[in-house]
């Protein structure tokens, strides 16, 4: 078991803090590492990975012998850097005869293992040996469109796998709002076939159509590869529902007689009293009353007895 950290001091506080969760998380850091054997090809592809997630992205160069994620009893070292880095996706390299440039590309959950994915590169190509012109270079910080091109994304259980890891580790942070300036990139993933993947990276350049939206086009500017899948683990389903789980937004204060619809929206309820028409006091600048107090002035003048005089005149 891992020692749980109590704050001594601001600083630690301050660094617990930003590891706490949230109800809406912040993009995921990727760590990554080497086995105690690696190629030329595998050291170039984890450098090549490190750059393209700067910002998201720890590597760790020393060899590790005690990391052997498929193997049980080889995750209590990877489980250790995921809470130390603080990295919830991780891609480890190693090599050997029977799987030569291996890539485990896996994904953890409160710091332990949540499913992993192994795959043999195959046809690396790095960024320097493509020629373009370099205003077209992706700039840091900026947000790439993923591309998934063939039916086997959703029918071979393997590579629907693949597509779910490679989601989270090419997409970086999640964002509500893009501007349209800084999407100038896109990763484009093809199935050739049940097992293999061709992944590549390319720059987009805006030409003029002669309308207001531009034409497209793709400009290879690496790195590419294939991957070819060899082994995955899924995660068991009791740990697959606890992942999923969502937090609840902040509860508010609930409003009296409000109530929504999926149709009609928000309702509301009004309460008016009993209304008593006969004791209601009405205005003096009224007309219908000014009218009424005339009519009723001129039927009493008329009913009016006569006077003393006008009897004494008769």
């Amino acid at each position: 078991m891992l020692k749980v950290k109590t704050p001594k001091n601001r600083r630690v506080q301050r660094e617990l803090e930003k590891r706490a969760p949230r109800l809406v998380e912040k993009g995921k850091k990727t760590l990554l590492l080497q086995g105690t054997k690696t190629s030329n090809v595998l050291n170039t592809v984890l450098s090549e990975i490190y750059h393209l997630k700067r910002d998201n992205a720890i590597r760790y160069t020393r060899k590790n012998d005690s990391i052997r994620p498929f193997e049980s009893g080889g995750e209590t070292s990877l489980e250790f850097f995921s809470m130390k880095t603080d990295c919830s996706i991780f891609v480890f390299g190693s090599t050997s005869k029977k799987r030569p440039d291996n890539l485990v590309i896996g994904r953890t959950y409160d710091h332990h293992i949540y499913d992993l994915i192994e795959v043999g590169v195959e046809n690396f190509k790095r960024m320097d040996s493509f020629t373009y012109d370099k205003k077209l270079a992706p700039q840091a910080g900026s947000k790439p469109f993923i591309v998934f091109s063939g039916e086997a994304f959703e029918s071979v259980d393997e590579l629907k796998h693949l597509k779910e890891v490679l989601l989270e580790l090419l997409r970086g942070e999640v964002v509500d709002n893009l501007n349209l300036a800084g999407l100038g990139r896109v990763y484009v993933c093809t199935a050739i076939s049940s097992n293999r993947v061709f992944l590549t990276h390319c720059a987009l350049r805006l030409k003029k159509s002669g309308t207001t939206v531009p034409r497209i086009e793709l400009v290879e500017i690496g790195p590419s590869m294939d991957f070819v899948v060899r082994r995955h683990r899924l995660p068991n389903e009791s740990l697959r529902k606890e992942a999923m789980k969502t937090a609840k937004d902040k509860t508010h204060k609930k409003i009296k007689n409000v109530s929504k619809d999926a149709l009609q929206g928000k309702l509301g309820k009004i309460y008016v009293p009993d209304q008593k028409l006969g004791e209601m006091v009405l205005p003096n600048k009224s007309k219908g009353v000014k009218r009424e107090r005339r009519e009723a002035k001129k039927k009493n003048s008329t009913n009016e007895p006569a006077s003393k005089k006008q009897k004494e005149d008769s």
